[in-house]
């Protein structure tokens, strides 16, 4: 893990979140650890890339999606429609986001006309 990970523009707003609510050496946008008497803003805030150690190894692991999407690339799940990789926090998800929506509607339409099938009968 001591490889420097870049970040898409969406991971890198998903950490500056988990850094602002969750690191303790946040503290206003500034860096408790590299205080020397002046203010130095995280360096986590500025980049896109993990550079805080104390972030990849305390904070990261809280937001299970996101670390598994940046450190688990051969864990990663592929989904049952369209073959794409992504990360999940769960063993029972089959779907990845953009497909799990259509077919969670598409289930739900097969049980309702089955519903009121059975309800007019």
């Amino acid at each position: 893990m001591s490889k420097i990970k870049r970040l898409t523009p969406p991971q890198s707003r998903r950490v500056n979140a988990l850094v602002k609510k969750e690191c303790c050496n946040c503290f206003g946008g500034n860096c408790i650890l590299l205080d020397d008497g002046d203010e130095h803003i995280c360096p986590q805030l500025i980049s896109y890339s993990l550079l805080c150690k104390w972030f990849r190894d305390g904070v990261l692991p809280l937001d299970k999606v996101l670390y598994t999407e940046l450190y688990a690339a051969e864990d990663k799940r592929r989904c049952l429609v369209c073959g794409a990789p992504f990360a999940s926090s769960s063993n029972n998800v089959k779907y990845c986001p953009n497909c799990r929506k259509r077919i969670t509607n598409r289930q739900a339409a097969k049980r309702m006309r089955k519903r009121r099938t059975l309800v007019t009968q």
